[in-house]
């Protein structure tokens, strides 16, 4: 007798940012009339780097020609590509990391929901609470979450990490035995990060308790403080106990394109069997590959042209998000992240519910962010707006919100 996959429909309501388009979408089909401002999903609105353009050009002529086309690229990338990621993102920084480690993807959504394959079926998972919902999801998906409490928000067989204003947004170590913790930094979606002495901690115990890490560092490329960390693999002792996600997305702006990689040492293991041998295999069946011509974009966004075209486009996102934090804080909101993230977290005004917050906006400023009760029972209360609008919009939305308070 055929069956589907029940612990599908063990996932509460729909994907959190599917909620929120659904919504967007309802109220400009009853107000075609309004200008509505998003700020809610983290999707950019620049053009790609000019670098990046010429790549794209470049290597579709060259698969309009026999001697340059290219079919099915190698599993795990081609090595331009990994060796120009180890160059600028790695040995830069001072961090051991070598070419083969590094498994080439479609980006980073899809690796951090992956990855849970390759470890057994009744681990003991750790995230941040808020949380990206994507690493939650996957593990229900995979039988990993226990029964869903409706009036707490969690699963019963995962481990809640809570992060708010009143632990500055650093989640405690686990008190229990947990096999695998999920760390986003800098944090989506609290904007928030962690210094080096922070995540050393958590590099520490990991060792001393035999966990894995998944940091996901899709937006380091906003830090600008000195003492936080763009790499988990910085920190000594990393290589025992990491696992690293990486996005072209944010970075280079590929969120059409999708890129992105993850970095797995090679003395990683699990009795004695090494999880980069385990998440190749799993790359080799179930993926071809992302195409030629967006590795050669990914290459070019590393070129000495690229990067200071895309360190223009990433200023301009962060000039944003200045916008955005120090507006709210103007018109009295307790904001947090913004500075080495692309993301402003805000409590809600007078105790509102997050998602009574979020029809507030979009009814009275026609403004769509999102509600941080989406991320977590720890977000309840809380609200994300993005810098990846362009400047006029922001600028617009910030005096949109002043208005409302006046």
């Amino acid at each position: 007798m055929n069956q589907i996959n029940k612990d599908y429909q063990r996932l509460p309501g729909s994907y959190l940012f599917a909620e929120v388009k659904r919504r967007q979408e309802a109220y400009e089909k009853a107000h075609p009339d309004q200008n509505v401002i998003r700020l809610g999903v983290g999707d950019v609105t620049l053009p790609l780097a000019p670098a990046v353009i010429e790549a794209l050009h470049k290597a579709v002529d060259e698969q309009a020609d026999a001697s340059t086309f290219k079919g099915y690229a190698p599993d795990h990338g081609y090595d331009f590509l990994r060796e120009a990621i180890q160059k600028n993102d790695f040995a830069a920084r001072g961090a051991d990391v070598k070419v083969d480690e590094i498994v080439i993807s479609d980006g980073a959504k899809s690796d951090s929901s992956n990855i849970q394959e390759i470890f057994g079926p009744d681990i003991k998972i750790a995230v941040g609470d808020p949380v990206y919902p994507v690493y939650i999801d996957s593990n229900i998906m995979a039988g990993r979450g226990g029964d869903y409490n409706e009036e707490t928000g969690k699963w019963s067989d995962l481990v809640y990490l809570s992060a708010t204003a009143e632990n500055d947004f650093k989640p405690a170590l686990p008190e229990e035995p947990v096999d695998l913790v999920y760390l986003c930094y800098p944090n989506n979606p609290t904007g928030t990060t962690l210094n080096t002495a922070d995540l050393q901690k958590w590099v520490d115990w990991a060792n001393e308790n035999d966990a894995i890490l998944i940091f996901d560092s899709a937006y380091e490329s906003f830090i600008t403080e000195e003492d936080v960390p763009h790499s988990i693999f910085e920190l000594p002792g990393s290589r025992t106990c990491a696992i690293e996600i990486r996005s072209f997305s944010k970075r280079a702006g590929f969120t059409g394109l999708r890129l992105g990689a993850t970095i797995i040492p090679q003395e990683l293991e699990i009795d004695g069997v090494s999880l980069l041998d385990l998440w190749k295999r799993r790359i080799s069946t179930k993926f071809n590959g992302a195409p030629y011509i967006v590795q050669r974009a990914g290459e070019a966004s590393y070129s000495e042209e690229g990067k200071a075209q895309i360190e223009e486009i990433l200023a301009y996102y962060r000039r944003n998000a200045i916008l955005i934090k120090e507006g709210l804080e103007e018109a009295g909101y307790e904001v947090f992240g913004g500075v080495n993230a692309p993301y402003v977290w805000l409590k809600t005004p007078a105790g509102m519910d997050s998602w009574d917050f979020f029809d507030f906006l979009l009814e009275n400023a026609q403004i769509v962010g999102t509600p941080g009760v989406g991320f977590g029972p720890s977000g309840a209360g809380y609200f994300r707006l993005t810098a990846f609008n362009t400047y006029e919009k922001t600028a617009e939305a910030v005096e949109r919100i002043k208005a409302l308070n006046k």
